[in-house]
């Protein structure tokens, strides 16, 4: 039950809290790595687009946005060389998006900078405390947990 010194706002607000430091670290290590312009919405595209390539319309789905919105961010990250347009060998009328061998290598470093802040966190509030943190949010939350349409519903 929410309490006056715990209404039920603050859960959201410090999981979204927590969330951003996660995220503004991962970035700023990210730029350090050789990644500057990396943005938070890049990651889940990058996801989404995924090892074997997707077309922009699928993309989009993926996202949760509009083919075209999918499209201006792909346009940004094929200029930044972190994807690429390619046709596809099963329909030449398609056009494919791929990850370039830099979408790979920031994919991979944000694996490894995920695991060091893991380790910080867990520095600071114990390893059991943040494995009982993971287990809880385990529970709450819908099995489907890692969705890509965050994106979209952000926007939307």
């Amino acid at each position: 039950m929410a309490t006056p010194d715990r209404p039920g706002f603050v859960l959201p607000l410090l999981l979204l809290a927590g969330f951003r430091t996660l995220i503004d670290d991962l970035h700023a290590e990210l730029a350090r790595q050789g990644h500057p312009e990396l943005r938070p919405a890049h990651g889940f595209v990058l996801q989404a687009v995924g090892a074997a390539g997707t077309t922009a319309s699928d993309l989009g789905q993926r996202l949760g946005v509009s083919k075209q919105a999918a499209g201006k961010t792909v346009d940004r990250l094929v200029a930044l060389g972190y994807l690429e347009r390619a046709d596809d060998p099963a329909d030449a009328r398609r056009k494919l998006v791929r990850m370039t061998a830099k979408g790979h290598d920031g994919l991979r470093r944000s694996a490894v900078v995920f695991d060091e802040l893991r380790d910080r966190w867990a520095a600071t509030l114990g390893p059991e405390r943040v494995a009982a943190i993971e287990d809880d949010l385990g529970r709450m939350v819908p099995s489907d947990v890692f969705r890509l349409d965050v994106p979209g519903w952000f926007g939307g």
